[in-house]
């Protein structure tokens, strides 16, 4: 592993454990050259999946990307990060289990949402706004009206 600081390549393991709810390895490293000491993951990956976007475009997925899209609808919100990690693995699993290598945007967008709805409604309509492109307050009004439980108000 090449050292983030000096470029050196000849690091060393100093610790080595179980991470993620044990689906990743948290390496932390030290590097003899210039004394850096930094953390890697290690997680095992089932197959290189691609990304087709509404586009058509394809992209290689981004676990990272993945990750961060979901930390910022997630931001100042009251979920433990563990709790956060654990989810997107659970995605992560869940795509690479499909059987398919080629996974249309939109399958991976409904299964965001479909666990962040799980854990956090604000997070969920935060990611849902960006993903499904509201452009207006109406459509914020139309979509939290879905999620709001029928009124049993008989007058």
């Amino acid at each position: 592993m090449r050292c983030p600081f000096c470029g050196n390549v000849d690091t060393q393991v100093k610790d080595s454990r179980p991470a993620e709810d044990h689906v990743a390895i948290r390496r932390r490293r030290f590097c003899p050259a210039c004394g850096g000491r930094f953390t890697t993951y290690e997680r095992v990956q089932l197959r290189d999946l691609i990304v087709i976007k509404s586009n058509g475009r394809r992209e290689d997925f981004d676990r990272d990307k993945l990750e961060r899209s979901i930390r910022i609808a997630l931001q100042k919100r009251p979920v433990d990060p563990e709790r956060v990690d654990q989810m997107i693995s659970g995605i992560v699993r869940r795509l690479e289990s499909m059987g398919e290598t080629d996974l249309k945007s939109n399958i991976i967008g409904e299964i965001v949402m479909e666990s962040l709805a799980r854990i956090d409604t604000v997070a969920y309509v935060r990611f849902a706004s960006v993903y499904k492109n509201f452009q207006a307050i109406d459509d914020f009004e139309s979509f939290v009206s879905e999620l709001r439980p029928p009124s049993s108000s008989e007058e």
